[in-house]
């Protein structure tokens, strides 16, 4: 029965284990996208307004709730990269879980309230993030991608194309979305690119085409985000 005295506990769970966790998971998230070539790789922790930001780690108001991995241009962009990414963060729960067993048989660890709330909250974590499942922000559960991508079911990957297109006769940049329909005219380049990357980044996973000349050439693309 829960008593006034288990609070400690409670808080102990939810405001310093449970971030933790979440911290570790991303870890595995970033990891694999770093393997596979991502670049500009950022983790959040944690929901809301930001707090600050440390190298490629921020952490929001909400610290102990939610967070996500992003990155940018998989060098890598198999199926079998993919679920790794998707893959990696219940894996490093998985490792960090039993790394804390492994201490405790050998007795370089105590058991204690946090490793047994260590030990509970990496399986929560693992069970909800392999159970496939949407969510109702509209992403996936990591389970979810992968089941889709064993299956087949290259949709849940299928890229949106953006183009930044010149245009000699206007002497302009053109900004086209995935349906190739006209999103806006730019006089210099770098505009119509941060345009493109401000819209392609809404709409993960997509890339982003530099066409001139005839000439095509891929500048960003923004795989789907691991949660």
């Amino acid at each position: 029965m829960f008593e006034i005295s288990d609070l400690p506990k409670f808080f102990l769970a939810f405001f310093l284990v449970m971030p933790l966790i979440s911290i570790l998971h991303e870890g595995g998230h970033v990891f694999f996208a770093w393997l596979m070539g991502g670049k500009n790789i950022k983790v959040s922790v944690g929901t809301g307004k930001p707090i600050f930001k440390v190298g490629m780690i921020e952490v929001r108001k909400y610290y102990f709730w939610y967070g996500l991995c992003t990155f940018e241009n998989l060098r890598i962009n198999r199926k079998w990269s993919n679920i790794l990414i998707f893959a990696g963060g219940s894996l490093f729960n998985l490792l960090g879980l039993v790394a804390v067993i492994i201490l405790i048989q050998q007795q370089l660890i105590e058991t204690s309230i946090f490793t047994y709330q260590f030990t509970y909250f990496s399986l929560y974590y693992i069970f909800f993030a392999l159970l496939p499942m949407p969510y109702p922000d509209g992403n996936f559960s990591d389970g979810k991608i992968i089941l889709d991508i064993l299956r087949g079911r290259n949709s849940i990957l299928k890229e949106r194309t953006f183009r930044v297109q010149w245009h000699g006769g206007k002497k302009q940049w053109y900004v086209f979305d995935h349906n190739q329909e006209l999103v806006k005219a730019f006089d210099n380049e770098e505009d119509a690119c941060n345009k493109a990357r401000e819209i392609a980044e809404k709409f993960r996973p997509s890339k982003i085409l530099n066409v001139k000349d005839g000439q095509e050439k891929e500048i960003h693309n923004y795989p789907r985000i691991p949660l």
